[in-house]
């Protein structure tokens, strides 16, 4: 009752700071969301009839037409499991390839520790170009297959070093005493160590996936000729190419036909529309952790 009075009571000042708030943070959440949801209603509308403009928050004339258009690309299914697959395995693999790195350098005893983390560090400076690395991957012999998506994207110098600064803000009490009750190196980092470090795991597991599932250039460098191999971002950077320029490419023909039917404009949204929202639909779960893993991990006590 006392809390509820005091809401009655306001000042004048404060009673006109709460209104200004509102207006503020209404017009901040417009300007956050009308891009998304034009983009959705361009999508939405008819192709011929998006050309004509005035489309805002609300298809004008309502159709599938332009998702019908992309997912009847055959190479898009093809493609769309090849994404979800390197997605989740590049996911997994590179958040268990970056914390066990991470847990070996925040170790005192780990003797080569600066010569490691200084060896990481100029990583994220110096690369050997593209060149270079195409020669590497074809003498690694993974060109044409489908782990030149995984491999060499196991370990982030970036990522490392989140992880092991939060691991390094957690008692090292705790891996004492697990080595007391007999506790090996592998049982501390899997038992005390990640169970903790949740929120920054969650935090790089974002980072890897949305990485992942955005990526498109490594197919068409290496694997643009292999069809089973391709990719959601290949294919649908193909079908936008086509609309733009009518560019060569396998089915070209049905395709062509197709997009005599769709105007580049509507394709370009239902395209984004395609990409952005298992994205959107994966953050919300992450989302309470984000915070955590990018402060707590950067602050030491």
């Amino acid at each position: 009752m006392a809390s509820r009075s005091k809401a009655f009571n306001l000042t004048r000042g404060e009673k006109a700071f709460n209104v200004f708030n509102f207006i503020l943070m209404s017009v901040i959440l417009i300007i956050t969301l009308y891009p998304f949801l034009n983009v959705l209603a361009i999508s939405l509308n008819d192709s011929t009839d998006t050309v004509r403009g005035g489309i805002y928050i609300w298809p004008r004339e309502f159709t599938w037409k332009n998702y019908e258009t992309i997912f009847g690309y055959t190479s898009l299914i093809q493609g769309f499991k090849n994404t979800i697959l390197r997605t989740v395995l590049g996911t997994v693999l590179g958040l268990i390839s970056s914390s066990m790195l991470a847990f070996t350098l925040s170790r005192p005893d780990f003797k080569s520790r600066k010569f490691v983390s200084t060896f990481l560090a100029l990583t994220m400076y110096f690369t050997g170009g593209l060149v270079p690395t195409y020669m590497l991957m074809r003498h690694l012999e993974l060109i044409g297959t489908f782990w030149i998506y995984i491999l060499p994207t196991l370990v982030s110098a970036f990522n490392v070093f989140v992880i092991r600064s939060f691991i390094d803000g957690l008692p090292y009490a705790l891996q004492e005493s697990a080595k007391l009750d007999g506790a090996n190196d592998f049982t501390i980092y899997y038992k005390v160590i990640l169970p903790l470090c949740k929120p920054v795991l969650a935090t790089i597991a974002l980072f890897l996936a949305v990485g992942q599932w955005n990526s498109w250039f490594d197919t068409y460098l290496y694997n643009g000729s292999k069809p089973h191999l391709t990719t959601l971002q290949y294919e649908l950077m193909k079908i936008l190419q086509s609309t733009n320029q009518g560019a060569n490419m396998a089915n070209a023909n049905d395709l062509a036909n197709q997009m005599a039917q769709v105007s580049p404009e509507s394709i370009k949204m239902a395209i984004t529309i395609v990409v952005t929202v298992p994205i959107l639909v994966v953050y919300p779960f992450l989302q309470r952790y984000f915070v955590d893993g990018m402060t707590l991990g950067a602050v030491k006590a």
